[in-house]
């Protein structure tokens, strides 16, 4: 499958709902540091439900200890200020998904490290904010998973 990061997430519900997603899709997840919550949080328990022990999940002191770590074929990094469509890339294993915080998204010298086509957007109408991160996320993540023919699912 694929692999996801959330770059310094702040709001513990919607990292447990990408913990349900990560279970459901057999996604790794990623969490890069410093985190808004612990990961004791009972907000986070709540939104993940018991879905921790079938999700990886790892953190990483930073998005650099995160590529020290993998090596990934390539990164996705997923803004409002993307240049394509996310369902115009071919996902492959391997890739990562790349999300910003929710109230700032991906820093700008965050998305200068990525090839111009690999800023990704989701689009929306004219005039909004943005979709909730555990929302885009899994939008994203579908659309990867559909591409791979949804492998492993039942």
């Amino acid at each position: 499958m694929i692999d996801i990061a959330l770059y310094e997430p702040e709001i513990p519900p919607n990292t447990g709902n990408i913990i349900r997603l990560c279970a459901n899709t057999g996604a790794r997840l990623h969490l890069i540091e410093p985190l808004g919550f612990a990961l004791e949080d009972s907000k986070l328990r709540r939104a993940g439900l018991d879905y921790h022990e079938w999700a990886r999940v790892e953190t990483h002191s930073s998005l650099t200890a995160l590529y020290e770590k993998y090596r990934f074929e390539r990164t996705f990094g997923v803004s409002t200020r993307g240049r394509s469509y996310y369902h115009q890339v071919t996902y492959r294993p391997g890739d990562l998904l790349l999300f910003g915080p929710e109230t700032r998204g991906l820093p700008e010298e965050v998305l200068q490290t990525l090839a111009p086509e690999h800023r990704l957007r989701i689009p929306m109408q004219a005039g909004v904010r943005s979709l909730n991160l555990s929302n885009a996320v899994a939008v994203v993540v579908y659309e990867a998973w559909r591409q791979q023919g949804f492998a492993g699912a039942s």
